[in-house]
């Protein structure tokens, strides 16, 4: 029997004593180990700054460490791979892959052990999700297990596997969790996750429930003359056809669905949403394409991070090439980072607003181009996401003796600024990004790639 969670919590404390008094000072401690190349590396100098900021917002507690999505308000501690604290484990588990660093590591293991708390031992009403969810958690806890080999957060996966399991309703054909067809919180994003943690229960079939959930997206997608699209959920008629909420990252999931069952039914449904899609493509002034942020109303606005614009969008496109062996997709790929290059990022614009983050602005860019470079290992690739990365170290703000990003996080509410945190809007995902800038140049492979990572 699986222990209950309140074992789980006590085990959390007697693993994590050691984190009860302040980390050590990265930077310092590897500096004392001798790190003459430090200033030849400025990427890792940086995320390492990102770093020592981290490290003095964390809240230290008898299950581990925390970190507030806004460290204004300590309170508000929240767990999602969104803009919770997911994100900074990550973060965390990058730096010490990057740097061997022991500290790093206890600071991942400490907030890896306050998400294994916060794990519920009913599903309830939890949420469900890939970057808003248990779905995220039951991820980072996963690579938490591979770099620590500690039995807990393995146990901890398979607990949430066991509530998604348990959490999914039957509706029409397949499963669905929520009204959500997105890879934020719905559907596409949890069995991207389940496709991911294949294997770690005895227990749930985790690819036979995420085969559930593509049979159910498929009924739901809307036939259109030129394929088929899929809007959030039934109460937003609002269409947002790129990745974070439609088409693109339904299909990039039914895409990877197909791969993982041999069954063309998803791959189909794929190519009729990147049918749709590309009807819907724009050209820009030097042969990129691009599609808008959303119908109707701002069929005239183009986002161009992951997001709502290419660098997300691409995924589905990298991932079709492979699916398919059709190389007009991975001449799609090079068109959408074209589209960026000719939007002229790091500028800002009604897209790319005063934001840095990995969803919106400039590290989802980076993030794209060095992946693209991992892939092509076109040095051009690498310089641009060097160039882009520039203009974030611009924009960020000393505080004490690390780095913080203060930005708008909404593009309709630019007065809102607020220095966060989390993976997708704040510190730790801009970190991470550096942190893969500075392995491209090294040749060090990346550890943390996530479940919509098609490169």
């Amino acid at each position: 029997m699986a222990p209950d969670r309140r074992t789980l919590v006590r085990q959390g404390i007697v693993a994590s004593a050691s984190l009860l008094l302040t980390p050590s000072s990265l930077w310092a401690d590897l500096r004392a180990r001798g790190w003459s190349r430090l200033a030849e590396r400025p990427w890792l100098a940086a995320a390492l700054k990102a770093g020592q900021w981290l490290e003095s917002t964390a809240q230290v507690s008898a299950t581990g460490i925390s970190w507030a999505a806004d460290p204004a308000s300590p309170k508000a501690v929240s767990t999602d791979l969104y803009t919770g604290m997911a994100g900074v484990v990550l973060f965390y588990l990058e730096l010490h892959n990057a740097t061997g660093d022991a500290a790093a590591l206890r600071m991942a293991r400490g907030g890896a052990d306050f998400l294994l708390a916060s794990v519920p031992d009913e599903p309830g009403s939890a949420p469900m999700g890939l970057y808003a969810g248990l779905a995220g958690t039951a991820t980072v806890l996963s690579l938490a297990h591979r770099v620590t080999k500690d039995e807990r957060y393995q146990r901890g996966v398979q607990r949430i596997l066991s509530h998604l399991e348990r959490s999914a309703r039957p509706v029409g054909s397949g499963i669905e969790w929520n009204e959500s067809t997105d890879i934020i919180s719905g559907s596409a994003g949890i069995g991207l996750a389940l496709l991911g943690l294949e294997g770690h229960s005895r227990e749930v079939d985790a690819r036979k429930l995420a085969a559930a959930a593509g049979a159910r997206l498929i009924e739901r997608g809307q036939q259109a003359e030129d394929g088929l699209t899929w809007l959030i959920q039934p109460s937003m008629p609002r269409n947002y056809p790129n990745f974070s909420h439609g088409t693109a990252g339904v299909s990039y999931f039914l895409a990877t669905l197909s791969r993982a069952t041999s069954r063309p039914e998803y791959l189909d449904a794929a190519l009729a949403g990147e049918r749709w899609l590309r009807a819907r493509m724009t050209t820009t002034v030097g042969g990129g394409r691009m599609i808008y942020h959303s119908a109707p109303g701002n069929e005239q606005v183009y986002y161009l991070s992951w997001c709502h614009g290419p660098a997300g969008t691409a995924r589905l496109y990298r991932r079709l090439a492979v699916a398919t062996g059709d190389p007009s997709h991975e001449v799609r790929v090079g068109q959408l980072a074209r589209a960026i290059r000719d939007m002229k990022v790091p500028g800002r614009s009604p897209g790319f607003w005063n934001n840095v983050s990995q969803c919106c602005g400039n590290c989802g860019v980076s993030e794209f181009f060095v992946a693209l470079h991992r892939h092509t290992r076109d040095a051009a690739d690498l310089a641009y996401a060097e160039e882009v990365a520039h203009d974030t170290l611009a924009r960020a703000t000393a505080d004490g003796s690390g780095f913080k990003w203060v930005q708008a996080e909404h593009r309709v509410r630019p007065e809102l600024l607020v220095a966060q945190t989390g993976l997708m809007q704040g510190a730790s995902g801009i970190g991470l990004a550096l942190l893969h800038l500075d392995g491209a140049r090294e040749g060090r492979a990346p550890l943390v790639r996530l479940p919509d990572d098609p490169f």
